[in-house]
C-alpha cells in the first residue's frame, strides 16, 4: 500500500496485535498516543493496570503480554467498522477464556484516530457492568 487510508492502517494494526511482538506493536502508535478505557473497568482492576494509557511502549506491552495474564483462548469478531477520514470506528465482540476457566464474553467499540500514517489515540467502551460481573462475579460491586 503506498498510501493506506485510516481504515487499513487500523485494520492492518489489528492483525499486528495477534502476533503478540511489542516492537511491531509500538511501531503501530505515534510517540504520544493514547488509549483510554473507561475508569476503574475489570480488565485495569483486575491487572492493577492504568485505564489510560500513554505511549507506544505501555500500550504494546499491555497488548503484547499483560493482558494475556487475565484473557487466554481470545476470539474477537467484528460487527462493524466504520470509517470517516482518519477517524476509524470498530464494534467487536471479544470472547476468551478468564482464568480458573470462566467464559468471557463481552461487546466493544473501539474509536481510533490516525495521524501521520499511526495511530494517535483510541478510546475504548464496553459494557463495564457485564465485564466486572464475569472477571469479579455476580456479587461485585
Amino acid at each position: 500500500m503506498d498510501h493506506p487510508t485510516a481504515k487499513d492502517i487500523v485494520l492492518n494494526a489489528w492483525k499486528t496485535f495477534s502476533t503478540r511482538d511489542a516492537g511491531q506493536i509500538a511501531s503501530l502508535f505515534t510517540p504520544d498516543a493514547e488509549w483510554i478505557a473507561p475508569a476503574r473497568n475489570a480488565t485495569a482492576v483486575a491487572l492493577a493496570h492504568a485505564d489510560h494509557m500513554i505511549g507506544p511502549d505501555q500500550i504494546a506491552r499491555f497488548i503484547a503480554s499483560e493482558m494475556h495474564r487475565l484473557f487466554t483462548e481470545i476470539d474477537i469478531s467484528f460487527r462493524a467498522i466504520h470509517a470517516d477520514g482518519d477517524t476509524v470506528i470498530i464494534e467487536e465482540r471479544m470472547r476468551a477464556t478468564l482464568p480458573e476457566g470462566r467464559p468471557y464474553d463481552n461487546d466493544y467499540c473501539f474509536i481510533f484516530v490516525v495521524a501521520g500514517g499511526r495511530i494517535k489515540q483510541v478510546r475504548e467502551y464496553m459494557d463495564t457492568r457485564k465485564g466486572w460481573q464475569m472477571v469479579f462475579g455476580e456479587a461485585a460491586e
